[in-house]
């Protein structure tokens, strides 16, 4: 059987049972012609015309890949299943073939069959070994490095979630390419492209039946745009594929306040939807409150969310023992930073705050009830600040501490700096001798600039270039 270049799809096959048509088919590459080798069109329905024209390489595609295509898996049925799911999300993009007259039934597609064609069961004598890796580069577009890459991060992914994961993206949903068609098909037609589905493959072995209602769901139930859909699938497709994730996500909508400050948060914690509500969600939320920490602030805190209980009770408690009250509007950092870090490493960078500044355990305690995130600071970028701090500042070590917000900024963007340009001037006579230089370190940079270089700019010429050289690492000699 020839296909001549720009040639039709006259219609969809059905299966030999009769079932009506179950496969769909994403083409993928450049215009082909020629032969169709190895399949069968014997069971062609003609007269149920889509008057589609055949996308680029739809016939080189059915010549090399017709052989691995079978019935899917999921015995997903187009006219029950697909074609409404399509219909619900794109009302206004198509019309169904039986609506239009028998002798032009064009087929106005949605973006959900911008890529697919419908295709039935082929025969062959004997079915090539489905491969993600070929897959992905013909289907997703992908460079087959990328490819190779991807596809190994997808069984490495299926068999860190568990057993029954990896045997079926190795045995089911994965040996043929009609499930991951399907479910390629059904996200394009939301927005998402092939490469964003690529990018999570094991979305590839999800069951078209779950992941057709899921997405009506966010529509319908949550009331997302579509541009919104895409958004939350680049970054939480991992729930949709996993899991009924619209009760989540309405509970998290409702919590952040708001669907845009929700997804801040799932990019940096997408397990917070992943996590049950019920069960650990709730009672981790309920417990920081009952610790006086705001709700503002536990949505601060997505990761400690995710804690088993009985993990947060422990947390909460190391947090205590730091020196936090319950009432300080900073232990809600103290609940972050222990549940970062080991009881060993606090212990280890109380006693290096000791050694290095000359301290008694009592002042690194108040300083550290002050701020607790200074615990969460490498020795090594701690070591450096203090250095400078004492040797080229001329501080000392209780004045410090007493401002350990000293510690939390950069050496190189911020204290460096903005030390240069107070000693320029302080030289200059525009500064007192004994000006406080966390008096200038509390300044963030457009600040600094605007109240210590811009307004000094006429009178002491270089003063910027001074600044912008120090930032860059290099402190000038004189200015």
């Amino acid at each position: 059987m020839n296909a001549p270049r720009g040639s039709r799809i006259t219609g969809v096959t059905t299966s030999s049972s009769g079932r009506g048509p179950e496969i769909l088919f994403d083409a993928v590459g450049g215009w082909a012609g020629g032969g169709v080798e190895g399949c069968s069109f014997d069971n062609l329905r003609v007269g149920q015309t889509f008057g589609k024209v055949a996308p680029q390489g739809f016939w080189h595609q059915i010549r090399h890949r017709g052989p691995q295509i079978g019935r899917l898996d999921a015995q997903i049925c187009l006219e029950k299943q697909l074609i409404p799911w399509q219909l619900a999300l794109c009302p206004d993009s198509w019309t169904h073939p039986k609506e239009l007259p028998s002798s032009d039934r064009c087929f106005h597609s949605p973006p959900i069959y911008h890529r697919a064609c419908l295709l039935s069961t082929f025969t062959s004598a004997s079915a090539a070994p489905f491969s993600l890796e070929d897959y992905l580069v013909a289907a997703c577009g992908l460079a087959p490095a990328q490819a190779r890459k991807t596809a190994q991060k997808a069984f490495h992914g299926a068999s860190k979630c568990s057993r029954k994961a990896f045997e079926e993206i190795s045995n089911c949903r994965l040996n043929s390419a009609s499930n991951p068609d399907a479910v390629l098909a059904l996200l394009s037609g939301v927005g998402l492209s092939r490469a964003d589905v690529a990018a999570d493959p094991l979305l590839l072995r999800s069951s078209p039946k779950n992941i057709g209602p899921r997405l009506l769901a966010l529509r319908d139930r949550l009331g997302l745009s579509a541009p919104q859909m895409v958004r939350f699938l680049l970054v939480g497709s991992r729930a949709v594929r996993s899991c009924d994730v619209v009760p989540r996500l309405e509970f998290f909508i409702s919590f952040y306040g708001s669907f845009e400050r929700l997804l801040v948060f799932i990019k940096n914690h997408n397990s917070i939807i992943l996590s049950d509500l019920e069960r650990v969600i709730k009672p981790n939320i309920a417990l920081l409150r009952q610790c006086g920490i705001s709700v503002r602030d536990i949505a601060k805190l997505a990761r400690v969310l995710t804690f088993n209980p009985e993990r947060l009770k422990e947390v909460v408690l190391r947090a205590e023992e730091l020196g936090v009250p319950r009432s300080s509007r900073m232990f809600y950092q103290a609940v972050f930073v222990v549940s970062n870090i080991t009881k060993e490493k606090v212990a280890a960078r109380f006693e290096f705050l000791k050694s290095t500044l000359g301290c008694h355990e009592s002042e690194i305690a108040t300083a550290v009830s002050k701020l607790p995130t200074i615990l969460g600071i490498s020795e090594q970028s701690l070591h450096r600040k203090i250095q400078f701090l004492v040797n080229e500042v001329g501080l000392e070590p209780q004045y410090i501490l007493q401002r350990p917000a000293l510690f939390t900024y950069s050496l190189e963007k911020r204290l460096v700096p903005q030390h240069c340009v107070m000693k320029v001037l302080q030289a200059k006579g525009f500064l007192i001798s004994n000006t406080s230089f966390n008096t200038f370190a509390q300044y963030g940079e457009e600040t600094f600039k605007l109240r210590y270089i811009d307004s000094h700019k006429d009178s002491v010429p270089g003063l910027a270039d001074a600044y912008a050289t120090a930032c860059g690492g290099v402190v000038p000699s004189a200015v």
